[in-house]
């Protein structure tokens, strides 16, 4: 099942199209512990369905936080970037260390959703986007769905300091989420694909793919860690780490259009303004 935000409130598709969810008269759907059974009993009633209005970033009051160097491509990119300022090993023992990277990397006001155009940095060179599985967590702690997440980064800043990498990853359009949330009772597949296609002038200029078995730490675990000492009673968002970053020699500009696409929860388009 996928849940979509659209301007005139949630949408479900189960299978058979999109029907409106009614609105919630306690809390906010994207917190309730029992999404996935809440979902499942709804999508056996009959419900008016939807005008097929424009979809909206799938986020309502969550923070959004992001984890680091969970692929090995992640570790060798981020360790060639920051070899000019000796950073270089800090990003290769956080790869095998027992605790992962975790850093804040938005607020609601600063997400985009689809088809809202995501900003680079004006005082950066080097931008790329990171694809991301991205987990919707509730304020229990539990995984509650997945949704496609772009993880905009300035590696020219990060890499000259990594005490730089709020500003590299943190800033107004910096971070783009949708179409919708694929609500399941159980994980994704190690075989489960994320694909990038980057498209300047309509013609490709930069496509990769990888998988979830690619990814060496679980989405669990990166949950656990986020969890301790940390409340979050409005649930979080939590972007897993990418395993595709473009050739040193590739940066993103204005007029560039990012698609991103993981198996089962759609395609997330993002204009670069």
């Amino acid at each position: 099942m996928v849940i979509y935000r659209t301007q005139t409130g949630w949408e479900l598709d189960a299978g058979r199209g999109r029907i409106a969810v009614p609105p919630q008269t306690a809390g906010r759907l994207t917190t309730r512990e029992d999404l996935f059974e809440y979902l499942t009993q709804l999508a056996g009633e009959v419900i008016a369905g939807p005008g097929n209005p424009s979809l909206l970033a799938p986020i309502e009051a969550q923070e959004v936080w992001a984890a680091g160097v969970t692929y090995y491509r992640s570790r060798t990119a981020r360790m060639a970037e920051s070899e000019a300022s000796g950073g270089m090993s800090f990003y290769d023992r956080v790869y095998t260390a027992e605790r992962p990277e975790l850093f804040f990397k938005s607020t609601p006001h600063r997400v985009v959703g689809p088809g809202e155009a995501v900003r680079i940095r004006h005082d950066s060179k080097w931008n790329v986007p990171e694809p991301e599985l991205t987990l919707l967590v509730s304020p229990g702690g539990g995984i509650l769905g997945y949704t496609v997440g772009n993880d905009m980064s300035s590696r020219d800043i990060e890499g000259e300091n990594p005490l730089y990498l709020p500003q590299a990853k943190v800033y107004d359009g910096s971070c783009a989420l949708g179409p919708g949330i694929l609500v399941s009772a159980g994980p994704l597949a190690p075989s489960t694909t994320i694909h990038i296609d980057i498209r300047r002038a309509g013609a490709s200029v930069f496509a990769d793919t990888t998988t979830l078995a690619e990814m060496k730490r679980r989405p669990a675990e990166l949950v656990e860690y986020l969890f301790r000492e940390n409340s979050f009673p409005n649930g979080c968002f939590l972007l897993t780490g990418t395993g595709i970053i473009p050739p040193n020699s590739f940066t993103l500009a204005s007029g560039d259009e990012i698609a991103i696409t993981i198996d089962g929860i759609g395609t997330l388009t993002n204009p670069v303004a």
